[in-house]
């Protein structure tokens, strides 16, 4: 499953996806993973969560960023969540293309019975209809 969250910058995207994480802490039976660019938040998060800096692996297109997503899940099958805390920091592509690109990580996450959730830092009024079809 794949959960698009959205909103302005300082609307409290990123307190409600580290709520979450803390959530998914307590009732998932698997790995919980939160990617990041930078080292923010790595106080934030219990040692218990993969904290993943996509600064040390040079990230830089959505396919880059799904070929990413996919290493981690093929990694350990028994990842539960994966949480992506501003997208648009760790890429800087076409809005054309994030749509491709949430399409294709949706099946991925289907596939692997994984939990995803993007921040995505924009005006709701502003995202296209392919991308507000994930913000649940």
């Amino acid at each position: 499953m794949l959960n698009v969250i959205i909103g302005e910058k300082g609307t409290g995207k990123t307190a409600k996806l580290l709520e979450a994480v803390k959530v998914a802490l307590d009732s998932a039976t698997g790995s919980v993973v939160f990617i990041n660019k930078g080292q923010r938040h790595v106080l934030d998060l219990s040692h218990q969560v993969r904290l993943v800096d996509t600064d040390d692996y040079k990230v830089a297109t959505y396919d880059e960023f799904y070929g990413f997503i996919c290493g981690i899940l093929s990694q350990n099958y028994d990842i539960a969540h994966i949480f992506v805390d501003s997208i648009t920091k760790i890429v800087d592509d076409t809005t054309e293309n994030f749509e491709k690109f949430l399409g294709r990580i949706d099946k991925v996450a289907e596939e692997c019975k994984a939990e995803i959730q993007i921040i995505l830092s924009m005006n709701p009024n502003d995202a296209t209809d392919g991308v507000k079809k994930f913000v649940k």
